[in-house]
C-alpha cells in the first residue's frame, strides 16, 4: 500500500539499509534460533527489493526496450543465486558459515553508495493520482482482474523452480552420481551460462516478441525437466548440459513474461503491483517447497524417490502457465492500441 507513495529511489534505500542490516545479524548470529530470526529480518527487507528495481525499470525504460532490461535484472537476481551457492561454500569451508554473510556486507555497502551518490530520484509517479489510504491503494491494484490474472501466471511460473530447486544438492549428488566436491563446479557453470544467456533471451523477446519468447521457454523447460527428472547416473558434462539448457528454458519464461505483465499496472500502482507479485513468487515458492517435500522421499542409500513425479507437476503448471499468459499478451496489445 505504501509501494507508490514515495519516492523509488529513496523507498530502496531503506528496504537496502534493512537488508544489510539484517544480513549483519546474519553474520553475528551465535545459534540456529538467532540466525532464523536474522534471517526473517532480512527477509522483510529483502524481499521488497527486487520488486522496486522492477517497477523502477518500468518507469524508466519502454515497453520495446524492457526485454533486454529485464534480461540484464534477471541474470543478476539468477547470477546472484547461482553463484552465490558456490561462493558461499567455498568462503564456509575455508573459513566459516559466518563469513558469507560478512562477504556480503562488503558487497552490499559499496553498492548503497553508489545508489545514494549516482541514481537520481524516480518520483514522476507521484504526480499522478492516488487513493489517499495506503490500505485502499493496496485495495484497489489487488481487485483489478488483469492484474489478478497476472498474479495467478507469477504464481505458476515459480512453482516449477523452487519446487525442484531446494532437493538439487542432494538430487545431483545420490542420484546422478556427481561427487559432492565437483557440486560448486555444477553450479558455477551453469551461472556463467546465465550470465551470457539472459541478455541475449532478452534481446530476442524485443526482436521477436514477448508471447514468442515464453512458448519457446515454455516448450524447452517442459523437454529438459522431464530430462533432468529422469536422469540416471551420468557425466559431470551431461549434467552441465542439461542444467545449462534447464536455465535457457526458465529464462526464456520468466524475462519475457516480466516485460509482458510489467505494461498492465498503470504507472501509479506499479510499486503496489510489484510489491504483490513479489509476495506471491515467496509464498508460492514456500507452499512448492513444502509440498514438493511431500512428494519425495529419501531412500536408505540416500537418493530421492518420486523426483519424476515433480517433473509432471512442473509440466502441468508450465502449460497452465502459457494458457493464462495468452490473455495476458491480448491485454497487453489492448493497452497498446
Amino acid at each position: 500500500g505504501f509501494a507508490d507513495k514515495f519516492d523509488r529511489k529513496r523507498f530502496l534505500l531503506f528496504f537496502y539499509a534493512g537488508f544489510i542490516v539484517g544480513t549483519a545479524l546474519c553474520a553475528l548470529a551465535p545459534n540456529y534460533p538467532a540466525l532464523l530470526f536474522a534471517r526473517i529480518v532480512t527477509g522483510v527487507f529483502g524481499g521488497v527489493i527486487g520488486s522496486i528495481v522492477l517497477a523502477i525499470a518500468t518507469d524508466l525504460f519502454p515497453l520495446q526496450m524492457r526485454g533486454r532490461v529485464m534480461g540484464v535484472v534477471q541474470t543478476a537476481f539468477s547470477a546472484s543465486q547461482v553463484l552465490g551457492v558456490p561462493a558461499g561454500i567455498y568462503l564456509a569451508n575455508l573459513w566459516n558459515w559466518h563469513v558469507a554473510f560478512l562477504a556480503l556486507i562488503l558487497i552490499a555497502s559499496p553498492v548503497g553508495l553508489v545508489i545514494v551518490l549516482f541514481m537520481r530520484p524516480v518520483s514522476g509517479h507521484l504526480l499522478l493520482k492516488q487513493e489517499s489510504s495506503p490500505w485502499a491503494h493496496l485495495i484497489d491494484t489487488i481487485v483489478v482482474p488483469k492484474h489478478l490474472l497476472a498474479f495467478a501466471t507469477t504464481t505458476l511460473l515459480v512453482t516449477g523452480g523452487y519446487m525442484i530447486m531446494p532437493f538439487g544438492s542432494v538430487y545431483t549428488v545420490n542420484n546422478l552420481g556427481i561427487p559432492l566436491a565437483e557440486l560448486p563446479t555444477v553450479y558455477f557453470a551453469s551461472g556463467l551460462f546465465t550470465i551470457v544467456t539472459g541478455p541475449l533471451v532478452g534481446r530476442a523477446s524485443d526482436a521477436f516478441g514477448k508471447f514468442n519468447t515464453f512458448i519457446f521457454g515454455c516448450a524447452l523447460s517442459i523437454v529438459m525437466v522431464l530430462i533432468y527428472t529422469h536422469l540416471g547416473h551420468v557425466s559431470l558434462f551431461v549434467v552441465v548440459a542439461v542444467s545449462v539448457l534447464m536455465f535457457v528454458g526458465i529464462f526464456s519464461r520468466m524475462i519475457p513474461s516480466q516485460a509482458l505483465m510489467s505494461a498492465i499496472p498503470e504507472p501509479a500502482k506499479r510499486g503496489s503491483f510489484n510489491a504483490i507479485n513479489a509476495s506471491m513468487q515467496q509464498m508460492a515458492g514456500g507452499v512448492a517447497s513444502v509440498v514438493a517435500g511431500m512428494v519425495v522421499v529419501q531412500a536408505a542409500d540416500g537418493s530421492l524417490e518420486h523426483f519424476d513425479w515433480l517433473g509432471y507437476v512442473i509440466v502441468a503448471t508450465t502449460l497452465l502457465s502459457l494458457w493464462l499468459m495468452y490473455f495476458i499478451q491480448r491485454a497487453v496489445a489492448q493497452v497498446a492500441h
